[in-house]
């Protein structure tokens, strides 16, 4: 009788597995995505596309510059059927070759993952107060502006609806040393994110954002004291670590997935609940 009990356990696990990665594989079964923003290996972006692509989807990558181009076509070439293009969201030309390079390639967009920001190095250090203008128009121009002007690009190749999922961080609500303009852009960004939600609602395109803890990526590294914030980050946070790209990417693969079609105009915080502590 034991032996019996042992042997349908151990069918049910083996079936259990095989379920989960039946319906892995299927979860964006033929759906095409575009995500900018990658860097290189450590970035956000890039896990995010790990969990898209994992779970079926075809997927094009934009860089911005020539800097960029050998690191992101080295990554996308481990995705199937991928497509590298150029984009500067600072050039709207360059947007417009971008999304009729995706058009002509797939015909159609399901998703993008937006992970794009910048501010002038000296912004991000000393105090606020200091911000110049032009660095306060370069902030919120690529870090938020930028969202708007590749929803409008997506739309038209949006045909069946879709979701657009954007990057932000807990400085836009609360002041972060050194973190100085971009949590103004971040904050414009969130924002943007729900008049946009609103916007692309009838057409049935959702627009959402994650919040993340803070992550030692090669931007991230832009920002003063950086390994201090880490450190005490992940002292604080109610899981008493700090998340990981992995984390942040299964959650953008969520919000492009057909598991998320009620939710728009959200930021969700993928943050190891660090933003839940008063102190």
């Amino acid at each position: 009788m034991n032996g019996w009990i042992v042997a349908a356990c151990a069918k049910l696990a083996q079936f259990g597995r095989y379920s989960s990665n039946f319906i892995k594989k299927l979860m964006l079964k033929d759906k095409i995505g575009l995500i900018m923003g990658v860097a290189n290996k450590r970035s956000i972006a890039w896990a995010c596309a790990q969990a898209c692509a994992e779970n079926g989807a075809r997927l094009a990558f934009t860089y911005q510059g020539e800097r960029l181009q050998e690191n992101v076509e080295k990554l996308a070439a481990e995705v199937p059927d991928s497509l590298v293009v150029p984009c500067d969201v600072s050039d709207q030309e360059s947007v417009d070759a971008a999304f009729d390079a995706i058009g002509k390639k797939y015909g159609r967009l399901d998703f993008v993952v937006h992970s794009i920001a910048f501010a002038p190095k000296e912004a991000l250090e000393g105090e606020f107060l200091n911000t110049s203008r032009d660095a306060f128009r370069t902030a919120l121009e690529i870090s938020a502006y930028s969202l708007t002007q590749v929803a409008r690009a997506a739309l038209p190749l949006m045909t069946d609806g879709g979701s657009i999922v954007t990057m932000t961080y807990y400085g836009s609500e609360k002041v972060v040393p050194s973190y100085n303009v971009m949590g103004v852009a971040k904050a414009a960004l969130e924002s943007s994110t729900r008049y946009l939600a609103a916007d692309l609602g009838k057409s049935n395109i959702r627009v959402n954002a994650i919040s993340a803890g803070p992550i030692n990526t090669l931007s991230a590294r832009g920002v003063k004291n950086m390994g201090s914030l880490l450190s005490y980050v992940g002292e604080k946070t109610p899981l008493q670590r700090n998340v990981t790209v992995a984390e942040v990417g299964n959650t953008a693969l969520f919000l492009v997935s057909d598991l998320s079609t009620g939710i728009t105009g959200e930021t969700i915080f993928v943050d190891c609940g660090y933003n839940i502590m008063g102190i």
